[in-house]
């Protein structure tokens, strides 16, 4: 069975482009465009592994992050922010909301792959 990954994240663009490099490595590939729906997603699918987009238009990352981590279901459950927002202190912010690391947008195609597999890999040991 294919591991399950949740990608939640409000543009379009940067949805496909994560969306095909994931479909391409095998993994089932959940979407919402809200931070809402991703929690609610969240619960009915129990991914492997969420992404996180820390800026969004009804709640932001850090906060969906935080609730998301007060559900034992997903306790254990990666969480990755995955942002544009390269400002100081964003990666301590996001460690402290509950998130388990950070990959910066754009991201790089060749690199993403490798870096979605070491936090899936996380979530076993």
């Amino acid at each position: 069975m294919a591991q399950r990954i949740l990608y939640i994240e409000d543009n379009l663009d940067n949805m496909v482009l994560v969306k095909r490099i994931l479909l391409a490595e095998g993994y089932d590939v959940f979407e919402a465009r809200t931070a809402k729906e991703g929690i609610r997603l969240a619960e009915q699918v129990a991914p492997d592994l969420i992404l996180m987009d820390i800026n969004m238009p009804d709640m932001d990352g850090l906060t969906a992050t935080s609730y998301l981590r007060e559900l034992p279901s997903l306790h254990l459950t990666p969480i990755v922010a995955l942002t544009a927002n390269v400002m100081r202190g964003v990666l301590e912010q996001s460690l402290a909301a509950g998130c388990n690391g950070y990959i910066s947008k754009p991201i790089d195609v060749d690199r993403f792959p490798d870096q979605i597999s070491s936090f899936l890999r996380s979530k076993q040991v």
